[in-house]
């Protein structure tokens, strides 16, 4: 209760000024997740409030934001129709799945496994997602009222019929973008998404505009509810993991970035459960999977937010704007769509993939084959993630099989020294070249083993050594192996092989 009391007038301030923007952006990224707007502001009040309780980082902000939206759109699309009551609901069940993974991961102390996606298959997966996010929005942004409403398919549709497009339409898009990327470059805190709403609102209440709007948004509470479609649930739980995975990125980065700025602490596990219980708050409150939000936290940060209870303030905003909700009925859709454009289209990172390719031609392999499988997926773009980071893994292990041996004969005496990393992977090459030795050398009368520039050695490979050592022996060769380094790898080799094996040797060499 202390931190309470010591909420500062900063932290209202801060926390007013991102509902300013989380209030528009929410309803955006509802779209965006196949729900209807007032459901973006469900998921917009209860979540920053409960994660205010048990952040690690007292910046972040969270919520509705677009690359989770899309993740859960791609994960729903294939059970219900979009907007229906069905859907609505395995929205919210999502939530719930991907709010108990992140608590659990991060009760576990697990959050290191929020680095299982490479660097490759995260620039990969932004990009293709974000074009994705791009798609999904052109036909509104086109005002082509009947293209379906998925994501390749959709846009292309919209691109293929210009007789059906709305001049005005894409004016208010353009109009959007422009107000929002300018307004940044003018100052950090200029309200560009405010500034677009009410310019979007005031015309179209003006001129009587005719083309899609919001439409009527309740204004009553969120409907607390458990009576949800459990029998799906199922389905959502390989989305939900992913989901509670990729969607930490960004939150993570977000956070470890403002904390070594600032020279502060900051805690993966704690944010784990921080954001878990945001989703479980959402998923309660008829919301959809929320997480942390880079363009909310910059401006909490800029307007001064100096504790969690900014994040608080800015859930109570939107909790108090809820009345008035219905306001925004008249707004036009394509400035919603403007909203998403802009937030997402600096994730298409084009010169990061021609980068990779220049510097790692294996690693460009998992990149750019990411950024395809997400594209070719889609909607089920989880799947794209998942065969990014198996082919990501795939492509180490096959990298760190081809473990480095030198070798040398001194005397009657055979040496085979591996330097790297053995493990399951790697450690039959050390055979291979054994074979070849001893082959090349048949005057060999001795075989010293060194594994003191091993980095680390696995209970596989340590069979494999014992495997060597039994079949040398056999040959008519003495064996010594040294295994100074790491001392878990001495140990390892000590019970494997016992403490008093006579091929163990010296570990000073």
């Amino acid at each position: 209760m202390s931190e309470i009391r010591g909420i500062s007038g900063s932290d209202v301030v801060a926390g007013v000024s991102v509902a300013l923007l989380l209030i528009p952006q929410s309803m955006a990224y509802a779209g965006l997740a196949g729900v209807p707007a007032v459901h973006g502001l469900y998921a917009a009040m209860l979540p920053p409030l409960a994660a205010a309780f048990f952040v690690s980082s007292p910046y972040l902000q969270t919520g509705p934001v677009a690359m989770t939206a899309v993740l859960s759109f791609g994960a729903l699309s294939t059970l219900a129709t979009p907007l229906s009551a069905e859907y609505v609901g395995l929205a919210a069940l999502l939530a719930l799945v991907v709010g108990v993974t992140r608590v659990l991961i991060g009760m576990a102390r697990a959050g290191f496994v929020s680095y299982l996606m490479s660097q490759p298959v995260l620039t990969g997966f932004s990009s293709a997602a974000a074009l994705l996010i791009i798609s999904s929005q052109l036909p509104v942004a086109l005002g082509v009222e009947n293209a379906r409403a998925s994501l390749l398919p959709g846009a292309l549709l919209a691109l293929l019929e210009p007789g059906e497009w709305s001049t005005m339409a894409i004016v208010l898009t353009g109009g959007t973008i422009a107000v929002v990327v300018w307004g940044k470059r003018i100052h950090q805190l200029f309200p560009g998404v405010l500034v677009a709403v009410l310019a979007g609102l005031i015309y179209s209440l003006v001129s009587g505009y005719e083309g899609q709007t919001v439409g009527s948004v309740p204004s009553g509470l969120p409907p607390f509810s458990i009576r949800l479609p459990w029998e799906q649930v199922r389905h959502l739980i390989v989305p939900g993991i992913v989901i509670s995975l990729v969607g930490f990125a960004e939150p993570a980065a977000i956070a470890r970035t403002i904390a070594t700025k600032r020279r502060e602490v900051w805690n993966a596990d704690r944010e784990f459960v921080s954001q878990g219980v945001a989703n479980l708050a959402a998923g309660l409150s008829g919301g959809f999977p929320v997480g942390g939000s880079f363009s909310r936290t910059m401006v909490n940060v800029t307007a001064g937010g100096r504790s969690r209870w900014s994040g608080a303030v800015s859930g109570l905003a939107v909790l108090a704007f809820l009345p008035f909700a219905n306001s925004l009925a008249a707004l036009p859709q394509a400035v919603l769509a403007g909203i998403v454009i802009a937030a997402v289209a600096q994730l298409v990172d084009v010169r990061s993939l021609v980068t990779l390719a220049r510097t790692s031609r294996w690693q460009a392999v998992v990149g750019l084959a990411t950024f395809a499988l997400t594209l070719v997926l889609a909607p089920r773009i989880d799947l794209g993630v998942l065969l990014g980071i198996g082919l990501g893994v795939a492509v180490h292990l096959w990298r760190e099989r081809r473990v480095e041996v030198l070798t040398r004969l001194d005397g009657d005496t055979l040496w085979l020294e591996p330097v790297g990393v053995l493990y399951f992977g790697s450690a039959p090459r050390l055979e291979d070249v054994l074979e070849a030795e001893m082959a090349a050398h048949p005057e060999a009368q001795r075989l010293v083993l060194d594994l003191r520039r091993v980095g680390r050695l696995d209970y596989t490979s340590a069979i494999v050594i014992r495997r060597i050592a039994t079949a040398v022996e056999e040959a008519g060769l003495s064996v010594r192996i040294l295994a100074g380094k790491p001392p878990q790898g001495q140990r390892l080799l000590e019970r494997l092989l016992g403490p008093e094996s006579p091929w163990l040797g010296d570990t000073r060499g």
